[in-house]
């Protein structure tokens, strides 16, 4: 696949970049830094030599003056170079940091507020649809996801086959962060059944027959290895009693399938629904992240079981978002995005469905899924179409005028 333009925008001062094997970060700072001096830790050479001495990196900067890039690729495998990278920074002689990572959890042990102030952080996330222009297939995002490595790939299937097994090779067993590697596959098939629904921790440890702390220990490992996180319940000025669970999603609908057993007592359109819904939300988690605005993503559900998939919320505005996997429309579709409206009559409600048509019901308005998804991109409205509004819903753009536009 040839190199694909991608919305994220590098700062110009230094920067972690964090995100999951495959979501293309290498392929992306060679391409806007390719002036930079570049140190990869996955070479076994390299990384044996900054792990052993730290202090050959101020070696290399002194020794190539005109530098003023570096680019550290997979930070997380020797931490102890955070401390030097700070020291350097401080020294305020130019240079830019652009420190990648497919994993927080040893820059956690090791500090990495160390850089607090001095280094942004910024995410790096499976390909966006507008990404991939013409090159976008709904269909075959729902089965294969959009991860870079993936579609990239001559055989899609196989590779995302062994994804899984290759973060439990590379990250898990060689970095000792699990006692029983066994017991953390059997979690991996357990909360796959969690995606895109509630979590609850003491199910899945019955399901793996762990202790609930263990699970909970699980959990954070797949958080920190950026393969998974949790959507919070949006609880301002809440008028109704809501949930306290959080809702757990697999970074991306591809990885989800990987892991998802099927067998003859799964129905597929439910496997389908969820693969669906976390294909929008990780399209919401990288509009916002690219967007650079100050918008955050919940959901929405009451006690009573009344539950709207995605809640944006920002400075921008209150936006609600149901998702159904289904080409007709129903009533029953359209009252948890009423109920929400009636609780918040400043939101805009969207339903996003399989059909192939634009609908105004009422004050909500539906959208086919795929037509959502090609359209969304950094600087434009939630609902987008070039920019078009609906009724009284026209809005103001999501994003700050300042990003509108950019790429």
């Amino acid at each position: 696949m040839e190199t694909i333009r991608r919305f994220f925008d590098p700062p110009r001062e230094s920067f972690f970049l964090f995100g999951p094997r495959g979501t293309g970060k290498s392929t992306l700072v060679n391409e806007r830094f390719k002036e930079a001096l570049y140190i990869d830790l996955l070479d076994p050479e390299t990384f044996r030599t900054f792990s052993a001495h730290p202090e050959r990196l101020r070696e290399r900067l002194l020794a190539a003056p005109d530098k003023r890039a570096v680019v550290i690729d997979e930070i997380q495998k020797v931490p102890q170079l955070l401390s030097l990278i700070h020291s350097l920074i401080e020294k305020k002689a130019g240079w830019q940091f652009v420190l990648t990572g497919s994993s927080s959890r040893k820059l956690k042990r090791a500090g990495v507020d160390l850089l607090a102030g001095r280094a942004l952080l910024r995410s790096l996330h499976p390909f966006m649809a507008a990404e991939l222009g013409d090159r976008f297939n709904f269909d075959t995002a729902l089965q294969k996801g959009l991860l870079p490595l993936v579609l990239d790939s001559p055989d899609p299937g196989q590779v995302l086959q062994s994804y899984a097994a290759l973060y439990l090779r590379e990250e898990v067993q060689m970095e000792g962060v699990v006692r029983n590697v066994g017991n953390f596959s059997r979690f991996l098939e357990a909360i796959s059944f969690s995606h895109a629904s509630l979590l609850n921790i003491s199910n899945v440890a019955r399901e793996c027959e762990v202790e609930r702390k263990v699970v909970e220990g699980y959990v954070s490992i797949l958080e920190d290895l950026l393969l998974s996180y949790r959507l919070q319940v949006f609880t301002k000025r809440a008028k109704r009693a809501l949930v306290a669970h959080p809702k757990f999603y697999l970074f991306d609908a591809g990885v989800y399938r990987s892991l998802r057993p099927k067998g003859p007592l799964d129905r597929p359109e439910e496997i389908d629904g969820h693969a669906l819904e976390g294909l929008v939300a990780q399209h919401l988690r990288a509009w916002i992240a690219y967007s650079m605005g100050d918008f955050s993503l919940h959901f929405w559900r009451t006690r009573s079981g009344v539950e709207v998939d995605f809640v944006v919320y920002g400075s921008e505005g209150l936006f609600a978002m149901e998702v159904k996997n289904s080409a007709r429309i129903h009533p029953q579709d359209l009252r948890p995005l009423k109920a929400f409206k009636q609780d918040y009559p400043e939101s805009k409600v969207y339903l996003l469905y399989r059909g192939k048509e634009r609908l105004v019901k009422g004050d909500i308005l539906c959208v086919p899924c795929g037509e959502f998804l090609e359209e969304l991109r950094p600087g434009t409205e939630v609902d987008n179409g070039g920019g078009r509004s609906h009724g009284n819903q026209s809005g103001r753009p999501l994003a700050p005028k300042s990003q509108q536009g950019k790429r």
